[in-house]
C-alpha cells in the first residue's frame, strides 16, 4: 500500500473526501512539481478545478508555460478521482495519454475534471459486461474564463473488476 493509499485510508476519520484530496495532491511533492493547485473539490467528488499559474518556475524558453508543465498539472487527476468515486472494487490504470497543443500560454491556465453520475453507472454497467475497458477522458487547459484554448490532454483509462484483473494477471505468470 502507498503512502498515498494509507492517507486516503486513514485521513476520511478526520478530514472530508474532497478535502483530502485537494489537499493530498496540494501538498504532495509529485504534484507540486507541477506548479499547478488543486483550488476546488466538489464534496462528491464529481468535479475537480485545477490552476497553474505562470511563473519562473514553469516558463520555457519562449517565456510561455512549458508543456512539461501543462502535462503534469493533468495527469494524475481523471484516474484519481475516477478511484475515488468508483470504489475498491474496480481496477483503474492510466493506459495512454496525448497532448495538443493549440497556442502558447502565456498567462495563467485552468482546468475541470468533471464526472457524471450517468457517467460512472454506464462505466460500472459496461464493466460488469465485459470486465474491462477503457475509457478515453479529454481536458481542456484555457484562460481563465474559457475563451482561449491553450491545449487539450487526452487520457485513455483503463477499468476493470478486480477479482477478474487478478485472474487475469496469475495466468500471464
Amino acid at each position: 500500500m502507498s503512502f498515498y493509499q494509507k492517507i486516503a485510508e486513514i485521513g476520511p476519520r478526520f478530514f472530508s473526501k474532497s478535502t483530502l484530496f485537494k489537499y493530498g495532491f496540494n501538498f504532495s511533492p509529485m504534484y507540486r512539481r507541477s506548479t499547478a493547485k488543486i483550488t476546488h473539490v466538489s464534496t462528491d467528488l464529481l468535479t475537480i478545478k485545477v490552476k497553474l499559474p505562470i511563473s519562473y518556475k514553469n516558463k520555457n524558453y519562449v517565456n510561455s508555460i512549458f508543456g512539461g508543465s501543462l502535462f503534469s498539472a493533468v495527469d494524475p487527476i481523471p484516474m484519481v478521482q475516477l478511484i475515488n468515486l468508483i470504489g475498491d472494487e474496480y481496477i483503474v490504470w492510466d493506459k495512454s495519454a496525448e497532448i495538443f497543443f493549440k497556442r502558447p500560454a502565456k498567462e495563467h491556465v485552468y482546468a475541470t475534471f468533471t464526472y457524471s453520475k450517468d457517467e460512472l453507472t454506464q462505466i460500472k454497467t459496461d464493466v460488469e459486461k465485459h470486465n474491462e475497458i477503457e475509457i478515453t477522458k479529454v481536458t481542456q487547459l484555457t484562460n481563465h474564463n474559457q475563451s482561449t484554448l491553450f491545449c487539450e490532454v487526452k487520457k485513455t483509462i483503463y477499468i476493470a473488476n478486480k477479482d477478474y484483473y487478478k485472474k487475469k494477471r496469475a495466468s500471464k505468470k
